[in-house]
């Protein structure tokens, strides 16, 4: 056999034997290789993506906006329901599941007027 087809096997082959609190632990081991992380914003990007968001709160528009969530970044079509400069955070009901989220706004990497 090639070293190949034995590394491809490798991991299929003994998960089968091992109890499932280890391959919870191999897949979490996995999650946290696979992480990305935050870039940092320029003063600039921070003021154009503070003067969206409040464009879009104050003429009620839904915006789409790219957020880091601790893993990678996520995008979600949102309408603002806030901001709380003091807090650092956006209050937010994202479109497609009606649900009320809050984004802290040191996560949010680009905001798109839609």
């Amino acid at each position: 056999m090639t070293r190949e087809r034995i590394n491809d096997r490798g991991t299929i082959k003994w998960t089968s034997m091992m109890l499932p609190e280890h391959v919870e632990k191999l897949k979490e081991m996995w999650r946290e290789d696979e992480r990305v992380e935050k870039g940092d914003l320029d003063e600039q990007q921070a003021a154009e993506i503070d003067f969206k968001l409040q464009l879009a709160l104050k003429d009620d528009l839904t915006v789409g906006i790219s957020y880091h969530n601790g893993f990678d970044y996520r995008y979600a079509k949102v309408k603002i329901l806030s901001i709380i400069h003091e807090k650092k955070t956006l209050y937010v009901v994202n479109q497609e599941s009606k649900d009320k989220v809050e984004v802290s706004l040191h996560a949010i990497n680009e905001v798109t007027i839609i």
